[in-house]
Order: structure tokens, then sequence, then C-alpha cells
């Protein structure tokens, strides 16, 4: 079992940055694949982006890259995605996710808001 809670949402207004972190717990959180996902009201869950367990390679959606970056400490059993010139459209909670073959946990998401 792999326990991830989010931190770091709120309100922010366009333009601005949040970083959101990912604390992990439980079983070698650095043996999964990380990613984050998010829901905004009324729309389904969608993909953001992940990182492999080692960091050597990222991948994103195409609504956020150049904005975003995944990252993450194994170390300190850690996840992050830093969020830069936000839009009202990324306004959603964002979760995190791990998976490996047959495993999937998530946590149970931060809320972003950003305003116009």
């Amino acid at each position: 079992q792999v326990q991830l809670v989010e931190s770091g949402g709120g309100l922010v207004q366009a333009g601005g940055s949040l970083r959101l972190s990912c604390a992990a717990s439980g079983r070698t959180f650095s043996s999964y694949v990380m990613g984050w996902f998010r829901q905004a009201p009324g729309k389904e869950r969608e993909f953001v982006a992940a990182i492999r367990w080692n960091g050597g390679s990222t991948l994103y959606s195409d609504s956020v890259k150049g904005r975003f970056t995944i990252s993450r400490d194994n170390a300190k059993n850690m996840g992050y995605l830093q969020m830069n010139s936000l839009k009202p459209e990324d306004t959603a909670v964002y979760y995190c996710n791990a998976a490996s073959p047959g495993t999937d946990y998530w946590g149970k998401g931060t809320l972003v808001t950003v305003s116009s």
C-alpha cells in the first residue's frame, strides 16, 4: 500500500504560480511512476504529467507543456508539480497518483483555483 497526501493548492490570480506537493508513505515510493491528474467541475479526470521512478523521463499533457514541471525526490518520498503561468482553465482538483503494473494509488486531491 502507498498513501499519498497532496498539499499546496489554493487561490491564485491568472499568470501566477503554485507548487503542489505529494507526500508518499507506505511501500517504496521510488518503485512507482508518479503522476498528477486533475478534475475540473463537471468534467472527467484528466492526465496532467508523469515522471518515471528515477526521474529520467517525464510526460506532459499538451495543455500544460511548457508551463508545468513535474519532479520527485525519492529520498524524501515526495513528488512535486510546479505550475507557472496559470490560467483560469487550470482550475481543478489536482490528484497525485502512484502506479506500477497492476497497482494504482491516489491521493484525495488539492484544490487549485485560478481567478481571471
